[in-house]
Order: structure tokens, then sequence, then C-alpha cells
């Protein structure tokens, strides 16, 4: 059978295209100075989605938009649109959109219980990378009620555990994900990890323990010490008492402590302050024994920077305590020991710290300070 000749109107037309396009320029082309910006427009080559769809700049991909998430279709086929949708984000490390999409494939409540598993899996997983743990591990605990033997499931729920430092429990996600494939390599090194992290934790607990225990020893200890002195101390707050104070006892506001050495002798923090010149001076151990003229002549060995008028020689200074109850002064015999001026009838030691005043005896600031004041001599 012999070809129909070629019609001679169509061959016409043809030519009047060619005609036409080589004289006039093709309007739907690519500009060549922007044809890789106009080129990512095309949803096939699309490097990324833009966030939001406007139908005018991007007809293209809105038609596709709505096909994808065309409500005609069935629970399953939706929820497994979303499922893809998140996978995508989720390869581009948007896990937040990846995080919504999982949740809109969830809202779908399609009857597949294994997509349902892998949806929960996977929002779970861009939930560990934003630092949700703890939505992480509610999605992967609800996957594995619907899917049991769900590995990813089980390996990101030890993975949450071992970062809300719950080793026990990571442990323990481990070893029945061991059951299901004993060869799991992500599993073996993780349990090995938590494990050797739950030991530690352990060891560091009973450490704690044994130092409360000691410390609350010594607390007692020194709390019947202080008692058997008759020495009187001033609590913080109007509710408490001494034994509610003991298990802090030992602490002191300068970061000293009150001790007691193995002749059963206490040592204070002591601070003296110097009204006259707003300065003051910390003793972090006087003990009770030593005598006020022993530390006056250390700290006064050589003249401290701020007394300019270089008056302040030991021989010269006077100690004083403030009962502040009855707004009085009593001056301690620089001769006296520690213990002999704690136990005086209206001395009270507060915040665990004895404080004295020191000025210079006769001198004018003195007079001054003392006028109007009654002032005792201690025995």
């Amino acid at each position: 059978m012999e070809p129909s000749p070629p019609d001679a109107a169509a061959e016409d037309d043809f030519d009047s295209f060619l005609e036409k396009f080589q004289s006039q320029p093709y309007r739907g082309g690519f500009h060549e100075d922007q044809w890789e910006e106009e080129f990512d427009k095309i949803p096939l080559f699309m490097k990324k989605a833009p966030s939001e769809i406007d139908p005018k700049e991007n007809p293209d991909l809105a038609c596709l938009q709505s096909i994808i998430h065309d409500e005609e279709r069935s629970p399953e086929e939706q929820a497994k649109t979303y499922k893809d949708e998140g996978n995508d984000y989720f390869k581009e490390k948007d896990y937040k959109k990846a995080v919504i999409s999982y949740t809109e494939g969830l809202k779908k409540k399609c009857a597949d219980p294994d997509l349902n598993a892998v949806l929960y899996t996977n929002r779970a997983a861009a939930q560990y990378y934003l630092g949700n743990f703890r939505s992480a591990l509610s999605d992967v605990t609800a996957a594995r009620k619907l899917k049991p033997s769900h590995l990813k499931a089980i390996i990101r729920g030890a993975l949450c555990h071992l970062e809300l430092k719950h080793f026990a429990e990571a442990v323990s996600w481990c070893d029945e994900g061991l059951q299901i494939d004993a060869k799991e390599k992500k599993l073996i090194e993780m349990r090995s990890k938590a494990d050797k992290l739950r030991r530690t934790e352990q060891r560091d607990v009973r450490k704690a323990k044994l130092k409360e225990k000691r410390e609350q020893n010594q607390n007692e200890a020194l709390l019947q010490a202080i008692k058997a002195r008759n020495i009187k101390l001033i609590f913080e707050a109007a509710d408490e008492d001494e034994d509610s104070v003991s298990s802090g006892l030992s602490e002191n506001p300068y970061g000293a402590r009150l001790s007691l050495d193995g002749q059963g002798r206490l040592s204070w923090p002591v601070l003296f302050l110097y009204p006259e010149y707003a300065q003051s001076d910390f003793i972090s151990a006087f003990h009770e024994d030593s005598r006020f003229i022993d530390h006056l002549m250390v700290m006064f060995g050589e003249m401290p920077s701020w007394d300019s008028e270089r008056k302040y020689c030991p021989d010269h200074l006077e100690v004083y305590f403030e009962d502040e109850d009855r707004a009085e002064l009593y001056q301690v015999p620089p001769m006296s020991t520690l213990l002999q001026v704690l136990q005086h009838p209206r001395y009270f030691v507060k915040a665990l710290t004895p404080a004295f005043l020191v000025c210079v005896g006769g001198s004018s600031f003195c007079k001054n300070y003392l006028r109007g004041r009654k002032v005792y001599r201690v025995k």
C-alpha cells in the first residue's frame, strides 16, 4: 500500500509556524540571566519547597498540593502522603515541619496500626533532634503499643532515656530490643554506655548518702558539744529549733566551718568588726581555748593599711560584744578565752559566727561610740 501524499494545508501551517518562530522570539523560554531561578520554580526541579505556596506565583505546585491532600482519598492514603512529606522534611533537617506532617498523618486516624506506628516513631525521631526528649519518648511508647516489636521505636526510646539520664530504663529498653535482634549494634553499644553510666550514678548516690550520714553524725556531735558548754544560738527563722538546724550546723555564711577536733574541742569562725573605719577581719578557726590577745597580736603585728594614724596597737585595743535585745555592750578582757566569752549569760551566737567590736580604748571615736550606751565588763 502506497503512503498517502502529504496534506498540503498541514505543510503550509508548519512552514508558517517556522517562519513565525524565526522572526519572533519565543516568549515562554528562560531568560539567560535568570534561568537558574526560573528553573527552580518548576516543581520537578525544586531544591526546596517554599514554606507557603501562593497559587499565583506557583500554580503548578499549588495544583500538585491539592492533588496530594485530596480529602476524597482514603485515610490510609492521606496518612501515607503525610508520612512521605514528613520524611522529605526530615531529610532536609527541617524537623519542625517534619513533626507537623507526621502529626497531620496521625490525625487521619487510619486503620493501619503499622503505618501509625511508623508515624509515631518518625515523629519521635524529629522531636529527638529538636531536643524534645520527653515528647519523643511519649511517641515511641505509643508506637510500641501499636507494634511492640518495632525495633526503631525501641532504639529511639532507649536514646531518649539516655538523654534524660534514665540509665536503668535505657538498659531495660535495650534488653527488650536485643531479645528481638541480639546482634543490633546500636543497642549493644547503647546498653554498654547506659549500664556504665548507671553504675556510676549508683556509686555517686551511695557516696552522697555516706557523706550525708557522716555530716549528720558530725553535726549531731557539734550540737551536743554546744549544748554541753551551755552556748546559746540564735536561729534565723522563728519556727526553727536546735534539732531542725542540726543538719546545717557546720555550715557558715562566710565559707568556714564550725569544727570539733579529736580532743573534743571546738573551733569557731569569728568575725572582728572595726566600726571606726568600717573594716573587718575574719578568723576561720578560732580555737575555743585561745585568748583574744593572742589573735590581736597576730592581726596587728603589722599596722593595717587602713590605720592611717597607726593607733591600732594590740595593747590599746578594746573588744566588745553587743546584746542586741537589751542594746547593751560588754567589754571582753583580752586575756579571756573564746569559750569563756561564749558561755556568758548574755552572749548569743548568730549565724554560727561569733562577732566582736574592736576600737582603740580612750580614743575620741571610742568615747563617742560608747556614749549613751550601757557598758558592762565581762569578768
